[in-house]
């Protein structure tokens, strides 16, 4: 399912990279993202930022259509309100898009989303609305999976779809990879290291037995040498030879 999802995203941002290529004026560009950000099953928009065509919209009336489909990459419904004077007005489409990607937002910082909190992020006014949301809009679509706790009034998240990564957040996930490969590094060391001493303890190990071994056998091999008694008996100058051997 989630490959699905994924070759899924892949072909739409594909398709929308290549009708891009083929557009020239700001207008026609600016539909594009309109249609992007309105598509519903596109959630990752970072790709389409780096698109050259794109950046013809820059310095130009349409350029807030770029602000937006930076937003739509990264931000949510509430950043969305803080810069609406700013940024062009949203569709129904783009307006559930933008509810959908904020719950993904929520979904990275914590499994346990309690309802007030969606709803204030969601500007939903009331627990109803809020779950048949959650049901049609996100556990229907494959971006979330989860449980209503109604009683605990919280949304507890099984599995969330990831959004696209901020150039801070590729920084710091690229450091912490590095850290941890740093770490596995050490410890690889550390378990080669192990490694030889246990061979080299074994190598050691097996001449010492070895060494015993031959001495038990040394041991066994007198044993009987003494367990052999030679009992000389002589009578009349005859020697009678007495052999007792331990049965």
């Amino acid at each position: 399912m989630a490959m699905d999802a994924e070759r899924r995203q892949a072909e739409l941002i594909e398709q929308f990279s290549a009708q891009a290529a083929a557009l020239s004026s700001a207008p026609q560009l600016a539909a594009l993202v309109l249609e992007a950000t309105s598509h519903p099953a596109l959630f990752a928009f970072s790709e389409l930022l780096t698109l050259p065509a794109l950046s013809k919209l820059t310095g130009t009336q349409y350029a807030s259509s770029l602000d937006l489909l930076r937003l739509f990459a990264y931000g949510t419904l509430k950043d969305y309100k803080s810069n609406s004077c700013t940024l062009p007005a949203l569709l129904p489409d783009q307006v559930r898009k933008l509810k959908q990607l904020s719950v993904l937002t929520l979904a990275e910082s914590t499994k346990v989303l309690p309802y007030d909190k969606l709803m204030q992020e969601l500007d939903v006014s009331n627990v109803r609305e809020l779950e048949d949301f959650l049901i049609n809009e996100c556990m229907y679509s494959g971006i979330v999976r989860g449980k209503l706790d109604q009683l605990r009034r919280c949304f507890e998240v099984q599995f969330a779809a990831g959004r696209d990564l901020t150039p801070g957040q590729l920084n710091n996930m690229i450091e912490t990879l590095s850290d941890w490969l740093g770490t596995s590094d050490g410890l690889l060391h550390q378990i080669q290291e192990k490694i030889k001493w246990a061979d080299a303890t074994s190598e050691v190990n097996k001449k010492h037995q070895k060494e015993f071994e031959d001495r038990v056998e040394e041991a066994k091999k007198s044993i009987k040498l003494n367990n052999v008694s030679r009992q000389t008996l002589t009578y009349g100058g005859t020697t009678t030879f007495s052999l007792n051997r331990e049965e």
